[in-house]
């Protein structure tokens, strides 16, 4: 079993990963079907909104800090090599990959484009149906990602 620090530290990743997992789910579940649901001048720009509001020290603190631990845990396993090893791996790419690379490489970009539109041109509205389609997709792909990493954080200290 695992102990000391590295317990502590397997604990932070199952509630680091398992917060930002219902952050995620929440936008899945029902943010993006609202927003979606808004004409699309609205929808623009509550989401434009929604991402300025998200860069806050508090929820960043909580997202790149998931990503720290998930990459401590990644190292200290491969040097130390104790009990729990697959589940610490797997746990850590589930987050670095799934959430961490998903979200600069899939929802970023798509945020940017947004912010840099006009809500009420005509080509926001075409961009809008399409951003709130493939945005949601991604956020599907952290939400599992990162409910799959707390659930193997935690597998990892049984």
């Amino acid at each position: 079993m695992i102990d000391g620090p590295y317990f502590a530290l397997t604990v932070l990743g199952v509630l680091g990963t398992g917060l930002v997992a219902g952050v995620c789910f929440a936008f899945s579940a029902f943010v993006m079907r609202g927003l979606g649901s808004l004409p699309p001048a609205r929808g623009a720009a509550a989401m434009n909104a929604i991402n300025r509001a998200a860069t806050t020290p508090v929820f960043m603190i909580l997202f790149m800090g998931a990503a720290l631990l998930s990459a401590v845990l990644a190292v200290v396993t491969f040097v130390l090599w104790p009990e729990g090893t697959v589940e610490l791996l797997v746990g850590s790419a589930l987050y670095l990959v799934g959430v961490f690379a998903v979200t600069a490489a899939a929802n970023v970009p798509r945020n940017g484009a947004l912010l840099r539109m006009d809500p009420d041109a005509p080509e926001t509205a075409v961009y809008w149906r399409s951003y709130v389609r493939e945005w949601t997709l991604w956020n599907h792909v952290r939400t599992v990602a990162s409910a799959g990493a707390a659930l193997s954080y935690l597998l990892a200290l049984t």
